[in-house]
């Protein structure tokens, strides 16, 4: 078999699951590779790893200018998620290398794993439980949900799908949006309000923006200084949002009562100053990770490889530089 017909799983995640999926990969002819490192490729090991590789379903591994020039075979990027921050997309289109997304395949797994973080860090849960485990017992009085406010930053898919599930709790939901949809808030009891007006009247702050410019570190010691000091903040979108100095300064000194923090930057957050505290939940950027997304995101990434291959377009909306699509 070509090499030219190799599709690389950069998603260490992957590796060692029982994935049927890729088998539609296989049976049309591809070699499937996968990142067997246990974390993500760097930017030499991604490029050594690409060596005859037609397509990527990539995680969060650089594609940088110097790995689209290192790779003159690789023709699609599938992205296993819905954020880039990590891809060129400009130095994508000039090497001629389609970007394809899995937009709508795990906003609902997100909006869960949002969800869980607010309740967890709101109830106090791993402090709690570990109150237990050490043979301690009694508890003080800890926030509720129901009937609470929560603010919501971006009000995309994700933040459409965490907005149901706070509706559900009887919460009084307000949004920020820089391309606000007034008919679908009006439709679905979200009141629209300003980003500082949001900050100081919620009782969670859930972030569902992307990285770009104008949203980077867009929670930092000014907009923290607004936040009620019960109030938490719940991060799963990208670390680059929050100035995780400015949070933990804030978390340390009791300015807002917790937070619960999926997403950090860097990644892994080694050294960050949020480690050692107590009133902050942690995970490991994993909220949209659950399996009926796995299937979706790779279904989608799988579709998009394959159409490329043959010369079809695997769908505009799912690809962030149409110019390189085969006409």
């Amino acid at each position: 078999m070509s090499n030219e017909r190799k599709v690389l799983v950069c998603v260490n995640q992957l590796h060692g699951r029982e994935a049927p999926y890729l088998r539609r990969l296989e049976a049309a002819g591809f070699e499937v590779v996968q990142n067997k490192l246990g974390r993500l490729y760097r930017e030499d090991e991604l490029i050594a790893a690409l060596d005859g590789v037609y397509a990527t379903i990539a995680g969060g591994e650089p594609y940088t200018e110097r790995v689209f020039a290192s790779a003159p075979g690789l023709k699609v990027v599938a992205r296993f998620g819905v954020g880039y921050d990590q891809v060129d997309v400009a130095a994508a289109t000039r090497h001629g290398v389609v970007v394809a997304m899995a937009f709508g395949a795990n906003h609902e797994a997100v909006a869960d794993g949002a969800f869980a973080l607010m309740a967890g860090i709101a109830g106090d849960l791993v402090n709690r439980h570990n109150l237990v485990r050490n043979g301690g017992w009694g508890s003080v009085f800890h926030k509720g949900l129901w009937r609470s406010t929560v603010g919501i930053i971006g009000l995309g898919r994700i933040g459409r799908a965490f907005a149901r599930r706070c509706r559900g709790f009887d919460m009084r939901v307000l949004a920020y949006d820089i391309a606000p949809d007034a008919a679908y808030a009006a439709a679905n009891g979200i009141t629209l309000v300003g980003f500082e007006e949001l900050l100081r009247q919620s009782d969670f702050v859930s972030l569902h923006a992307p990285h770009t410019r104008l949203t980077e570190r867009m929670i930092n010691a000014s907009s923290l200084a607004l936040m009620r000091p019960t109030a938490y903040l719940i991060n799963t979108a990208r670390g680059a949002l929050v100035d995780e100095a400015a949070l933990a300064d804030a978390l340390r000194n009791r300015r807002i009562a917790g937070a619960g923090i999926d997403a950090f930057w860097p990644e892994p957050p080694v050294g960050s100053p949020l480690l050692p505290l107590d009133n902050i939940l942690m995970t490991p950027h994993s909220t949209g990770m659950d399996q009926t997304a796995e299937v979706a995101m790779c279904d989608r990434c799988i579709d998009s490889i394959l159409a490329i291959a043959d010369g079809k377009s695997p769908g505009a909306e799912y690809v962030l530089n149409p110019e390189t699509l085969p006409r």
